[in-house]
């Protein structure tokens, strides 16, 4: 059995998967695009809208005053980052407007900033 990853790990992870900035993900969460994807969670937005606007939250908190139920969120967000992530699609070119991508900037990474590093 796994044992849960210590909170200076997952706020690691976080920081890394979340590339896109608070103001950036917000101005992402009001866009049609994003509003398109992701499964629905019951009360007809989806599950990754909801994430997103949960790590923006997140990303508003100093390191010290985040709370187990956010710790528990920056884990459930580094696992869709790092499962969504190896599902990229075969044909590159087609990337920027996919389904895939704005799946993933719900959740606060944008696949096209890691390709200009």
């Amino acid at each position: 059995m796994a044992t849960a990853p210590k909170p200076d790990d997952i706020h690691a992870a976080f920081k890394k998967d979340v590339n896109m900035t608070a103001s950036e993900l917000e101005k992402w969460l009001k866009t049609d695009e994003s509003k398109s994807v992701g499964q629905d969670s019951g009360d007809g937005t989806s599950i990754g809208h909801h994430s997103g606007e949960r790590i923006i939250d997140i990303l508003h908190k100093k390191k010290a005053d985040l709370t187990p139920d956010d710790e528990a969120h920056m884990h459930k967000v580094h696992s869709y980052v790092s499962r969504h992530s190896a599902q990229e699609p075969q044909h590159t070119a087609d990337v920027e407007t996919s389904r895939w991508r704005y799946s993933l900037m719900n959740w606060g990474h944008d696949p096209l900033k890691d390709k200009k590093k």
